[in-house]
């Protein structure tokens, strides 16, 4: 005799009576689709536990991993770009970074501050991939620059992460000049004998990847991070070549001598305090 009888069929639970998860609990990995508690995922420094994706993620993620207690100044907050083109594509320039700002909540595709990193100060610039695609633009490279002006001012170590598709088109030839400013400032940084660590994120790609992200005293990258300065596509085309399997992963740029090294995310802070002790 069963203790329970189910006295009509089917589930007649009102609608307004039901429950759901609330959004936002889980995460899918993109990589390996496994799912993980949301809380973990970011505990786990946005990577996932299964197979080790990492997630792209933003300035104020690696200021919170980096900066001790997320501590820090921040240098030219307020800076924001012009329009010294009055360029228009499906839309004006200025009107596409006024949305972009208001989406993003950012005032263009870098930020840049100065803190403690485990004790030892350090001044990090870092791109955001959300805004116009990381592209660099007047504002990125003067940014870039007077970062590395207050590290030279303060002689400090300096700390670039690096994410973004290339030069930003609304600005034409002022973007490509912010590879030359930037260049040479730091040059006067390497003069001086103040550390500068590259860190290239997925992805780093055209002007940056010719410029400020490959002139590191150490240049190192996240697992699997997309380095390269032309597409893969474009180089297929003008090469006529099938490229190599895994061609513009960090790995293959590791294993061609472009990279000092490949540094998971979780190991990032305690990585970076290593290697500048190792510098004093």
């Amino acid at each position: 005799m069963s203790w329970f009888i189910r006295k009509e069929k089917g589930i007649n639970t009102p609608t307004e009576m039901k429950r759901e998860a609330p959004d936002g609990l889980w995460y899918q990995c993109p990589n390996c689709k496994k799912i993980t508690p949301t809380r973990e995922h970011k505990q786990n420094a946005f990577t996932c536990p299964h197979c080790n994706y990492h997630e792209k993620v933003g300035s104020d993620v690696y200021f919170n991993l980096l900066f001790d207690d997320n501590e820090f100044t921040e240098l030219d907050a307020n800076l924001t770009s012009g329009d010294p083109l009055h360029f228009v594509d499906t839309k004006a320039y200025p009107d596409r970074i006024k949305s972009t700002m208001k989406k993003t909540g950012l005032k263009d595709a870098v930020r840049t501050g100065y803190g403690k990193m485990n004790e030892v100060d350090i001044v990090i610039a870092c791109m955001d991939f959300n805004f116009i695609g990381g592209s660099m633009g007047s504002v990125v490279g003067e940014k870039i620059a007077r970062a590395i002006t207050y590290a030279l001012d303060h002689k400090i170590p300096f700390l670039m992460i690096s994410k973004s598709g290339g030069a930003r088109m609304m600005e034409a030839g002022f973007s490509l000049m912010q590879m030359a400013k930037t260049s040479a400032r730091l040059a006067q940084l390497s003069e001086a004998k103040i550390p500068y660590i590259s860190l290239l994120t997925d992805p780093t790609t055209g002007g940056v990847t010719a410029s400020y992200a490959m002139l590191g005293d150490f240049n190192i990258s996240e697992p699997e991070a997309l380095i390269g300065f032309a597409g893969p596509r474009v180089i297929r085309e003008t090469i006529g070549k099938d490229l190599p399997k895994g061609f513009q992963s960090a790995e293959f740029v590791l294993e061609h001598g472009f990279l000092d090294f490949i540094v998971d995310r979780k190991d990032l802070k305690d990585k970076l305090t290593s290697l500048l002790s190792m510098l004093r």
